[in-house]
């Protein structure tokens, strides 16, 4: 029996995660959950797993989430603090961190600097934090396991294996690959939450319209698995049935398939190396008709390539790329700018930046403040 904290219960990896581990009863225990401002369903969530502990962001609706849980034998802490003691839950030997955005980074550094074994499925701690991140993980003797599609396809095709020559990090190329330069200046954030292969929460799946995912899966690649960017590369493949591949030097490449199911690499990352049968239908490749491959535009997705740069510069400049990202993912989701402002945001925000070496998670805070500022007046400028 392994005992799990799961960090964004209520998001779109929390709540997958909780169906692995209804798959799994006897294999796995939920000890701890937290979430950010949905009580309603945190509280459906802690009835139905019995945690020790529940955590909420949002410290106004304790006292609601307190009388729905009361008669139930748990703790609960709210805030921040709340988020991290569920990081560090005692008799946790797992925390899954999903917690969306940059909230996610101290409650995922505690659970680094207490050794945990972390899930990572929060893409900010290695984009924003990447070099202390890693030093943390050393320092603790943590273990970092990735949850997001890709990077897990590389992890399970690295096991057993000598160091690769280089990775292929796949890309759906979301709702908007086929259209046109012209097209995509009147697309709406209603068509770009309309993702045709995965299901993700809004932010993720807006990231993947734009590519800025694909590009903040580049900069985790190369903190995970200890590559140069010259040695990551992406192609887009529509299906969405190879997850990543790895190439080795001899010029061989392995490859993981599998359905796009995001509870299957949450399952490996859970159990692994196990792999216990679930029920997910498994892929059928008669069924399929072709599967394709080809490079991105970073013309019409400038996005990607901007992280490309943002990963070469190093020290802050992936810290300001996740910040100016998330306002302007946000702003287009509300309606508030175009799709084609992201990139052009991105590119203003990046360009405005004061490089400058990152000590600690105040540096890296600090960074990300600056940045959705300017972001932020960027977008009213215009």
């Amino acid at each position: 029996m392994k005992s799990i904290s799961i960090l964004g219960s209520t998001g779109s990896i929390g709540v997958q995660t909780l169906d692995v581990c209804r798959w799994f009863p006897e294999k796995l225990q939920v000890n701890a959950l937290a979430a950010g401002s949905d009580w309603r369903l945190l509280a459906a969530q802690a009835k139905e797993f019995r945690p020790q502990m529940v955590a909420l962001a949002d410290e106004g609706a304790y006292p609601e989430l307190k009388a729905e849980l009361s008669g139930i034998p748990l703790e609960i802490a709210v805030g921040e603090v709340g988020l991290i003691a569920a990081a560090v839950w005692p008799q946790a030997h797992l925390t899954l961190a999903a917690i969306s955005g940059i909230a996610g980074l101290r409650p995922a550094f505690a659970a680094l600097s207490a050794g945990k074994q972390l899930a990572l499925a929060n893409k900010e701690v290695l984009v924003a934090a990447g070099d202390l991140a890693t030093a943390a993980a050393r320092q603790n003797n943590a273990f970092i396991v990735p949850v997001d599609s890709e990077h897990s396809a590389i992890y399970q095709c690295l096991l057993g294996d000598e160091p690769p020559a280089g990775l292929i990090l796949t890309a759906s190329g979301g709702p908007f690959c086929r259209k046109s330069a012209k097209e995509l200046k009147t697309v709406t954030a209603a068509e770009a939450l309309c993702h045709p292969t995965w299901n993700m929460g809004p932010k993720v799946t807006i990231d993947s319209a734009s590519l800025a995912n694909k590009g903040l899966e580049v900069i985790e690649a190369h903190w995970l698995f200890g590559l140069d960017y010259d040695d990551i590369d992406v192609l887009i493949h529509p299906q969405s049935v190879v997850h990543s591949l790895v190439r080795f030097g001899d010029g061989s490449i392995k490859a993981q398939l599998g359905p796009a199911d995001m509870r299957l690499p949450i399952q490996y990352a859970l159990l692994s190396p196990a792999r216990p049968p679930n029920p997910v239908p498994p892929l059928d490749l008669a069924a399929m008709a072709s599967l394709e491959f080809s490079r991105p535009d970073t013309s019409r997705f400038p996005a990607l390539a901007l992280a490309y740069a943002a990963g070469r510069a190093g020290a802050s400049a992936p810290a300001a790329y996740n910040a100016a990202n998330e306002v302007l993912g946000a702003a287009f989701l509300a309606g508030r700018i175009p799709f084609t402002a992201i990139g052009a945001g991105l590119a203003a925000a990046l360009e405005a930046h004061e490089l400058r070496t990152l000590n600690n998670i105040t540096d890296v805070l600090a960074a990300d403040e600056e940045t959705r500022a300017f972001t932020e007046q960027y977008i009213a400028r215009k």
